[in-house]
C-alpha cells in the first residue's frame, strides 16, 4: 500500500525531510508549475518519493534553497521527461540533482518513443494509474485530496520504475547507454535566451538581408529583455507578428510604427514607443561583423545525397535494435555529423560506436548499404583491383 503523502509547507518539517532523503540512496522527484502568463516558470509543488515516504512540498510557503544539498547529494534522482523539471529546480534550489536517471529517456532504448508515465506504469508494473485534472490550478491553496492524489502519483512509482528499466536495460547491454544519455540531459544549459539571438527564433529569419538582420537581432534583444524584467512571455511584449513586420521594414518614425501589422495603441504610448524605435536605430547602426548568427546548417553539395542514405539506415539500424529512432540520430545529427561540427552527437559516447563510425566509414567508401532479405546491411565494401574483370550485373 503505498504511503500517505506528508503535506511540508513548514521550515522545521522540511529540514526532516532533508535529513530522511541524504540517506536515501534514490528519491523520485516531480515539479507542478505555471509559465503560461510569465517569463520564467513559477514553481507550486514538488513531490518526492523514496523508500518508505512520499512528500508534497509546498513552495509557496517555503524557501526551496535548502533541498540543494539533496540535489547535490550522492542519491540518485529519478525523474521522467526532466528537461522542464531541470530547469525549474535550478531556478528554485540553485542546481541540478548530480545523478540523473530519466525514465522516459531511458525506455527509448527499449523501443518506446517519448512514452508518457502512465504507459510506462502500465507496461512495466501492470498499474494503471487514474486520470486527474492536468490542467488543475496549482496555485491554490488548499490543494483537493483529488489534486495531492494526483500530484503523488507522478512519484510514488518511479523507483519501481527505475529498477524495471534497469534490469531490462542492462539485459540487453544497453544500460550505459541510457546512463550516458541521461547524463547529457543532466548537464545540458538550460535557462533564459541570450538576448542577442532571440531573432533566431523569428519565423523566416534566415530569409532576412542587409540592414534587417540587425534590426531584428536588436528589436529581439529589446523584446527578450523586457520581457525578462516584466516576467512576461515576449510576445506579450511585442507580438511575433509585429516582430516581422518591423524587421522587413524598419519604420523611421511614430507614424511609421503606427502603420506596423501586429501593433496595437498600448505599444505606441510613452517609453514603449521611443524604446522600440532605439532599437530599430541601432539595428540600422549594428556592424554586419556584430550580427550574431544562427550557427549554419548548409552542407556540401557533394554530401547532400548521403544524408537521404544514412537516415534511411539509422531508421532501419533502429527498427532492427528496438530503440527510438530519435534516440540513436535525427537528421539534424547526420548533417552535423558530416559536417564535422565540434560537438556533434554522432561524434560521441554510445552514438560514436554505433552509429558515427559506421557512417564515417560508408561516407569515405569503406563500407556499402545493401537491400538484403528486406533490410539495409551496412557492410565491408569489396574494392576491385586494378586489372580484375568488372562483377556481372543483372541480365550479363
Amino acid at each position: 500500500m503505498s504511503p500517505e503523502p506528508r503535506w511540508v509547507d513548514e521550515a522545521p518539517a522540511l529540514e526532516k525531510l532533508i535529513e530522511e532523503l541524504l540517506q536515501a540512496e534514490a528519491y523520485a522527484v516531480d515539479t507542478e508549475f505555471h509559465r503560461e502568463r510569465t517569463y520564467y516558470p513559477h514553481l507550486d509543488l514538488v513531490q518526492i518519493a523514496w523508500d518508505g515516504g512520499l512528500a508534497l512540498v509546498d513552495p509557496l510557503a517555503l524557501d526551496l534553497m535548502p533541498l540543494s544539498a539533496v540535489l547535490d547529494g550522492p542519491g540518485l534522482a529519478v525523474l521522467h521527461a526532466a528537461d522542464q523539471d531541470l530547469e525549474v529546480l535550478r531556478a528554485s534550489c540553485g542546481t541540478v540533482p548530480s545523478r540523473l536517471f530519466d525514465t522516459q529517456q531511458a525506455a527509448g532504448f527499449l523501443g518506446m518513443s517519448s512514452p508518457s508515465l502512465q504507459s510506462l506504469v502500465e507496461r512495466f508494473l501492470g498499474v494503471r494509474l487514474k486520470k486527474g485534472d492536468r490542467l488543475a490550478d496549482w496555485t491554490r491553496r488548499p490543494l483537493g485530496p483529488d489534486q495531492r492524489a494526483y500530484a503523488a502519483a507522478d512519484v510514488e512509482h518511479l523507483l519501481a520504475l527505475h529498477t524495471t528499466l534497469t534490469e531490462q536495460l542492462a539485459a540487453r547491454g544497453r544500460l550505459v547507454w541510457a546512463e550516458q544519455e541521461c547524463e547529457l540531459a543532466r548537464v545540458q544549459q538550460r535557462g533564459p535566451t541570450d538576448p542577442d539571438t532571440a531573432w533566431w527564433r523569428q519565423r523566416d529569419s534566415r530569409s532576412l538581408r542587409g540592414r534587417s538582420i540587425g534590426v531584428a537581432q536588436e528589436v529581439a534583444a529589446w523584446r527578450e529583455r523586457r520581457a525578462m524584467a516584466l516576467d512576461l512571455p515576449p510576445r506579450f511584449v511585442l507580438p511575433d507578428l509585429a516582430m516581422a513586420a518591423i524587421a522587413q521594414r524598419p519604420p523611421r518614425s511614430a507614424a511609421d510604427l503606427a502603420n506596423v501589422r501586429g501593433l496595437e495603441g498600448r505599444h505606441l504610448k510613452g517609453p514603449m514607443l521611443d524604446e522600440i524605435l532605439a532599437a530599430v536605430e541601432r539595428g540600422r547602426a549594428l556592424p554586419m561583423e556584430s550580427v550574431r548568427r544562427p550557427p549554419a546548417d548548409e552542407l556540401d553539395r557533394s554530401l547532400r545525397p548521403a544524408v537521404a542514405l544514412v537516415s534511411a539506415w539509422v531508421a532501419q539500424l533502429a527498427s532492427d535494435l528496438e530503440v527510438d529512432p530519435a534516440l540513436l540520430a535525427t537528421r539534424s545529427d547526420v548533417q552535423s555529423f558530416l559536417r564535422n561540427d565540434d560537438g556533434a552527437r554522432l561524434s560521441e559516447g554510445w552514438r560514436q560506436q554505433l552509429v558515427g563510425e559506421p557512417v564515417r566509414r560508408l561516407v569515405k567508401g569503406e563500407a556499402t548499404l545493401a537491400f538484403e532479405g528486406g533490410h539495409l546491411v551496412l557492410e565491408d565494401r569489396v574494392r576491385r583491383s586494378a586489372g580484375s574483370p568488372p562483377t556481372p550485373g543483372p541480365g550479363d
